[in-house]
């Protein structure tokens, strides 16, 4: 059991993470291994984020004090919270394929159960809560950058099959 003054050290550790951030996920860690756990903490930070385990209850008192809106302890697991700098887009790819792949890859039950430990995250600039499978489907969508390359991809196609049958058409004419 925490004393009063390590509980005040952690929540002034989450207040600082909290100045900071745009958004937050929260994610579930149990049955996740020490090892795991430091594997998921390098890459949210190299997302742009920080993994803090806090209690649901000194969370609340955190989110309360900043004028947010947002129960924890809605989630029945414990929660791990990731701050983040930027937007809660950025963090979500990071965040689901790390507990995609946690489980065996050929165990796809075991997978899914995996991906479930996403619990949501928190939109701190639109103050907007986001779900489980709101956080899934971000975290499912391409870069930025591959996206734009699809959609250019589609305005592109008609074009070059004009231009193909054009070409086909010219090869035609002059034999």
């Amino acid at each position: 059991m925490k004393t009063r003054a390590q509980k005040e050290i952690e929540l002034k550790a989450a207040e600082v993470l909290l100045k900071d951030s745009n958004a937050l996920a929260f994610a579930d860690f149990t049955k996740v291994t020490a090892e795991d756990l430091r594997r998921f903490r390098r890459e949210v930070k190299s997302a742009g984020g920080d993994f803090l385990v806090i209690k649901k209850r000194l969370l609340n008192v955190l989110l309360k004090q900043k004028g947010i809106d947002f129960d924890a302890r809605q989630f029945k697991s414990a929660v791990g919270t990731v701050f983040v700098e930027s937007d809660l887009e950025h963090v979500s790819g990071p965040i689901y394929k790390f507990f995609s792949n946690l489980g065996d890859a050929a165990d796809k039950p075991a997978r899914a159960l995996s991906v479930q430990k996403i619990l949501g995250g928190y939109d701190l600039k639109s103050k907007t809560a986001v779900d489980h499978a709101g956080m899934v489907m971000l975290g499912q969508l391409p870069p930025r950058e591959v996206a734009l390359a699809q959609l250019l991809r589609m305005f592109i196609a008609p074009v070059q099959a004009f231009m193909y049958l054009v070409n086909e058409k010219a090869k035609r004419s002059s034999s």
